[in-house]
């Protein structure tokens, strides 16, 4: 059970789709003990499921989470890395973001929480519940107080406090639904203060004011969402099972169904001007340079892709990883 409770369920994305959604909870049999993540000189070479840049300025340190605990810096956009100084969990670690370059957080299993205040280098503990099997898959902050946290049967977390305090926050039944358990994979800002959650059975939710209150929207889709972003001119294009890519020009209201070139699920997705930039369980970097209305793919991978980043913010330096850590991107002839 031990094992199982830290480094499966999100350290094999894939297994993200076969997750059922299941009315209760699977208790753990007492408590998880903690342990603080170990010193691997082989850390950078395992899986990494979150990546991010530490602050949004030219040459920002890239922060990737992974499996283990493993938490690695890179100051060098990717050429190089080392490990975190200080992890207090070894669970897998799902998901990383940052409010600005020194203040950041990490979420995963065990319900764990981590916050940074030294740019990635050491990490505290906020919040862990090692009594029940209820990871979290995604944490987003829209500065260094306000975050939401999200993972396993709608459990979506919310602070005002910088993740001193955090409350739970109850989601109402989507459309199409007996009940509001679906799994929560990732959380996206848009824009005017909307946040939106990609989920299971082609939901997003969304909610229009700061997180205050939210709604469940049918995509017309039934492929769980992995990831999500808000383009410059506004446009939503979520990704998910299967390599399915949706787009909408209105908030969530319509929804166009889109080739995106790729059969394998789309793991992460990015935007800079009006290009997207996806990563996919087929190892492709996929790439729309129309606002995420058609694709086309720039580069390919040997092994599956779990995350993406782009160096300095820009569509044509894009890190990816996978089980192996940075993955070796070749890029597409023609492209």
């Amino acid at each position: 059970m031990t094992f199982f409770f830290k480094h499966t369920l999100s350290a094999l994305v894939a297994s993200l789709a076969l997750i059922p959604a299941i009315p209760a909870l699977a208790q753990a049999a007492a408590p998880i003990p903690l342990a603080p993540a170990r010193a691997d000189a082989h850390a950078l070479h395992n899986m990494m499921l979150g990546a991010t840049r530490a602050g949004s300025q030219a040459g920002s340190r890239i922060v990737a989470v992974g499996a283990y605990g493993y938490i690695i810096l890179s100051d060098d956009g990717g050429a190089s890395y080392r490990q975190a100084e200080q992890v207090p969990v070894d669970f897998t670690l799902t998901s990383v973001a940052f409010a600005d370059a020194q203040q950041g957080w990490a979420a995963g299993h065990g319900g764990t929480i981590l916050h940074t205040s030294d740019g990635g280098r050491h990490w505290k503990l906020q919040r862990s519940d090692t009594t029940v099997d209820q990871p979290l898959f995604s944490i987003w902050f829209a500065n260094a107080n306000e975050g939401w946290a999200a993972g396993l049967w709608s459990l979506l977390l919310h602070t005002r406090d910088g993740g001193q305090h955090w409350e739970q926050v109850k989601l109402p039944t989507a459309p199409g639904q007996k009940r509001g358990d679906l799994n929560l994979l990732h959380l996206f800002p848009g824009a005017d203060g909307a946040l939106y959650v990609a989920a299971e059975q082609g939901v997003l939710y969304r909610s229009t004011d700061h997180g205050q209150h939210w709604e469940g929207i049918a995509t017309g889709s039934k492929a769980s969402l992995w990831s999500g972003v808000a383009t410059a001119s506004g446009a939503l294009v979520v990704g998910g099972l299967g390599g399915k890519i949706l787009r909408s020009d209105d908030g969530g209201q319509h929804w166009q169904n889109l080739a995106s070139t790729t059969s394998g699920s789309i793991t992460s997705l990015r935007t800079e001007g009006n290009q997207v930039i996806g990563s996919s369980l087929s190892g492709a970097v996929i790439v729309s340079d129309d606002d995420g209305r058609s694709w086309r793919v720039a580069a390919t991978a040997r092994d599956a892709l779990t995350t993406l980043e782009l160096q300095d913010g820009r569509a044509d330096r894009p890190l990816a990883y996978g089980k192996g850590g940075q993955a070796k991107l070749e890029a597409r002839a023609g492209h």
